[in-house]
């Protein structure tokens, strides 16, 4: 049997999943589908499960979400999510007890995850019936049956964290004591495996990966370094502000940064790999003296007792310098994670103990292993030299690993660790840890920005190309808004902070880049299954080399297959396979998000070398997304223009969408008054309605006339076509069921708009744009960027259906997009690209995200797609044919026709630099150019 139900509480796309997830795996459930735009959950199941059991799944869950039944549809659709299920109340036949509502100021709130995040605590308060958190107005609208005390949700706020605060109706955060907010550092001790064995896995202590056994590396903390000062004459003086010493009265001086994690790593195997090779190489020259006439080494001592020496030598080298690749073969064993340091492990220490049972018991050992004196062979040089080349290896991987996350590096460059905050007109220079909401900073020339904000007073130019990647400096002025680590010009400004800590642009660059590169692309899955059987089928491998030569080999055999059969397990490594895909994708991730290309997942990255239709949206997609009021017109005797304007701005101050945004604007540049409009009822993609003294108002598209059943003079729609066929967008505006004007609104196109367009059908790629706009607009934006493919009129639905057309035709589509009305198609389509100027819904359910917001960051996306999965390849390949060759070769195939056979010591060297090769490969990726 099959029922629906209505959501409430989602707010992207991460909650539908989440929802849908919580929901799937209550017993019984054989399918559940969860539908964002209808918040509604279709569930399947063998019998029926009561409503409560699905509620108190969601409860368990975190009640961050609500389930009802499906009893009536909702008071209308909504423009933007919040609206959507802030109307999904369930109609019944009886009228609801009566509730009193209270409004109170919300402070804290900075995105629309917060904005439900407080919504779900409110909602929690026992006699609470509903609350609404309004994120634009700041505001908390709670109906309760008997009255309850602000301080009683002030408690629930604080035990959630004390990051929001509650306050009466009127009491606004500028006139409120600013609150510390602490930063997020979620980088702070988290380590990954390189290769990423069990996927986006963390640990939150430096050691060795469980699977593969290689280093786990540190991922780069979000929370730049705080800057402490110290006395140059008395060094045990700590200050974290600048100042004199306490002891002398010099000046303070920065403290010198700590060695990062990675240099720990790196400078802790270089001292051991100084020691391996002090004792190494005076073994390796004892056992090459013996090719040596007449040598020299034994007129001071016999064989047997330089063998005693070598034996001596090689014991800081085994137990001491590389004794940690014994202990990871042995883990990988007892686990059956089997990886490189299982060959390693097995290869070395049978070679070390044969040569030690040989010196101490050498009458067990067969002549074949025997000199013509008697003395075993022992191989301590071939363990040792194995060793301390696998472990130089190790160093060249740690110095290249910490290559590979420079671009991070370089992004935590960029955010200081000093502000200068004015209070009541005086300046002071304070740490940015306590510099809080609402402080006026000041920014002088070329200074760095501190945190996000906008700009209170003042100008300046500002290079924002380590975010963009765009070098032209951008100019700005009182209102805008200003991005932490960007450079300011020549001009000093004060700015006023509006997010702090990790909630600032550039922390979720850095945060996103972290999460990008520890997860998985689908091309790794080969490299996977093929690693899984990689190591049982060498040692078989292994083994069959030795009983071949033992068969067929020459005198002495049992030595030859000896050497060769470690030969074999010492070549053979599986790192290379591991590394050929995370390494590349993490140098990418890096370089795109230097140039302003932020990849959620490896995945994205893979399916963007694959797209052949790419469909974009028209406003803040193509054009500027700041539209601006070309003029109103009034076709009504008994309204005149300015009334339709005061009608039109009135309500849209309620909206969120750009074009209303415009349209208060200008309605405050003309110096109108507002008018309280009630019933307010956004219909996503074609207008808005209200109620103004008694009158209702739509304000709308031709779809929304035509639904309302509003008549239209045929005078008013030839004024607004013509109008249409410039590219302008118009809405129109009826009162009491009938059209009485118009307003013109046009928004500029991007000025690298054409140029993208135009190298994205030059790379094979089909581009469509797909506009919410009417035909007529459409067709006038389309003609004058050379689009062949567009629709207009088109609703989120619309936008939706064409995702899935095209996927159906087996077509790979991309999404590009920045309002609410485009999440769905965002989250459909294979690819979803969001402007970073666009709405926090959008971005959620992108795939990309475009810090600009320019379609010539799509041709960077592509570009970079290409050059990764090129260099992923090469990787592969470069690591499957080392392997195929090495392999055959080590166990003496070319032995028969050449008589050459491979050393485990040249194995070895082979080996360890077939990691650092594919890593070297990776690096190249730094340099490749995507503009």
């Amino acid at each position: 049997m099959k029922q629906t139900y209505k959501i409430s509480g989602m707010t992207c796309n991460g909650c539908r999943g989440h929802v849908e997830s919580t929901l799937s795996k209550v017993e019984g459930v054989t399918h559940a589908t969860v539908d964002l735009v209808k918040a509604e959950a279709e569930i399947e199941m063998e019998n029926h499960i009561p409503l409560e059991v699905f509620q108190n799944a969601l409860q368990d869950d975190g009640g961050r979400y609500e389930l009802m039944p499906y009893t009536a549809s909702l008071k209308g659709t909504s423009e933007t999510l919040e609206n959507n299920f802030e109307h999904s109340e369930v109609k019944t036949e009886v009228d609801p007890p009566k509730l009193m509502t209270h409004t109170y100021h919300i402070h804290g709130m900075t995105c629309n995850g917060c904005r439900g995040h407080v919504e779900t605590i409110l909602n929690t308060v026992e006699g609470v019936s509903k609350a609404t958190v309004d994120l634009k107005q700041a505001e908390a609208k709670i109906e309760m049956k008997q009255h309850i005390a602000i301080e009683t949700f002030q408690k629930a706020l604080k035990a959630d964290g004390d990051t929001y605060t509650i306050h009466p109706e009127g009491i606004h955060k500028h006139e409120m004591p600013a609150k510390k907010s602490k930063p997020k550092d979620t980088g702070e001790g988290t380590y990954y495996c390189p290769m990423h064995c069990e996927g986006e896995k963390t640990y939150d202590a430096p050691g060795d990966c469980p699977v593969c056994g290689m280093d786990l590396v540190k991922e780069q903390s979000l929370k730049a370094p705080k800057t402490q000062y110290t006395c140059p004459m008395h060094p045990e003086v700590i200050s974290d502000k600048l100042g004199d010493c306490p002891t002398c009265g010099m000046d303070l001086v920065p403290v010198k940064a700590d060695v990062s994690e990675e240099d720990k790593t790196y400078k802790k195997l270089l001292n051991k790999l100084k020691i391996a090779t002090v004792f190494t190489l005076p073994i390796f020259i004892i056992a090459m003296s013996e090719m040596i006439n007449n040598n020299p080494l034994y007129d001071i001592m016999s064989l047997k007792s330089w063998n005693w020496v070598q034996f001596a030598l090689s014991i800081p080298v085994v137990f001491y310098a590389t004794w940690m690749f014994f202990e990871r073969a042995y883990r990988s064993i007892k686990t059956w994670n089997l990886n490189m340091f299982t060959l390693i492990g097995i290869g070395a220490s049978v070679a070390w103990l044969f040569s030690v049972f040989g010196l101490i018991f050498p009458d067990v050992i067969p002549d074949q292993f025997k000199t013509d004196t008697g003395t075993v062979h022992v191989y301590f040089e071939a363990a040792t030299v194995i060793l301390t080349l696998v472990l130089m290896g190790q160093v060249l991987e740690a110095r290249a690993h910490s290559k590979t996350n420079n671009a991070i590096k370089e992004l935590l460059k960029l955010a200081p660790n000093e502000a200068i905050r004015v209070v009541d007109g005086e300046e002071e220079t304070i740490a940015i840890d306590d510099i809080n909401l609402g402080d006026l900073l000041r920014v002088k020339p070329g200074g760095k920005i501190p945190v996000d904000g906008s700009v209170y007073e003042g100008e300046s130019s500002i290079d924002e190309s380590m975010i963009t990647g765009e070098p032209i400096p951008v100019s700005k002025s009182e209102g805008d808004k200003v991005s932490s680590g960007t450079i300011n010009g020549k001009q000093s400004f004060v700015m006023i902070a509006e997010k702090i800590g990790g909630d600032t642009l550039l922390s979720q660059i850095i945060e996103m880049v972290n999460t990008a590169s520890r997860s998985q692309a689908p091309i790794q899955k080969l490299a996977d299954k093929i690693s899984g059987y990689f190591v049982p089928v060498v040692v078989g491998i292994s083994i069959l080399t030795f009983i071949l030569w033992v068969i067929f080999g020459p005198d002495p055999k049992y030595a030859y297959a000896f050497v060769n059969a470690i030969a074999v397990l010492i070549i053979a490594c599986p790192c290379a396979l591991g590394l050929a895909t995370p390494m590349s994708v993490m140098v990418g991730v890096g370089k795109g998000a230097q140039n302003g290309v932020l990849i959620k997942n490896a995945e994205a990255l893979e399916k963007m070398d694959k797209i052949d239709v790419l469909i974009i949206d028209k406003t803040g997609t193509i054009t500027e997304g700041k539209p601006s009021v070309e003029k109103v017109v009034s076709v009504s005797d008994g309204i005149d223009q300015n009334t339709v304007l005061q009608y039109i701005a009135s309500i849209n101050t309620m909206s969120e969408h750009p074009l209303a945004e415009a349209t208060v604007k200008y309605a405050k540049e003309q110096k109108l008054s507002f008018l309280k409009a009630t019933d307010f009822n956004s219909v996503s993609g074609k207008g808005v309605t209200a109620v103004i003294d008694g009158k209702h108002i739509a304000i709308g598209n031709a779809k929304m006339m035509e639904d309302a059943t509003i008549s239209v003079a045929s005078d008013l729609e030839d004024a607004v076509s013509k109008e249409q066929k410039q590219g302008k967008t118009v809405s129109y505006i009826s009162v009491n069921q009938v059209a009485v004007g118009f307003i013109v609104i046009s928004d500029k196109i991007k000025s690298t708009s054409k140029k993208a367009i135009k190298a994205l059908q030059e790379s094979g790629i089909d581009v469509v744009m797909l506009s919410g706009d009417n035909q007529e607009t459409a067709t006038a934006v389309a003609d004058e960027l050379g689009l062949k493919h567009f629709k207009g009129g088109m609703l989120p639905q619309d936008k939706l259906s064409e995702v899935e057309r095209y996927q159906n035709d087996g077509r790979k589509v991309a999404m590009a997009g920045d309002g609410v009305n485009d999440a769905p198609a965002l989250a459909k389509s294979d690819v979803g690209i969001a402007m970073g100027t666009g709405t926090d819904v959008a971005i959620e359910s992108a795939a990309i995200t475009l810090v600009k917001g320019d379609l010539h960051g799509i041709v960077k996306a592509r570009k970079l797609s290409e050059n990764v999965m090129k260099n992923i390849k090469q990787n592969l390949f470069f690591a499957l044919i080392y392997n195929s060759v090495g392999v055959p070769i080590a166990a003496g195939v070319l032995y028969p026709f050449f008589g050459i056979l491979l050393s485990p010591m040249i194995a070895a060297l082979a080996m360890s630099f077939s990691s650092v090769s594919v890593i070297a490969n990776a690096l190249r990726l730094k340099s490749a150019k995507i503009d």
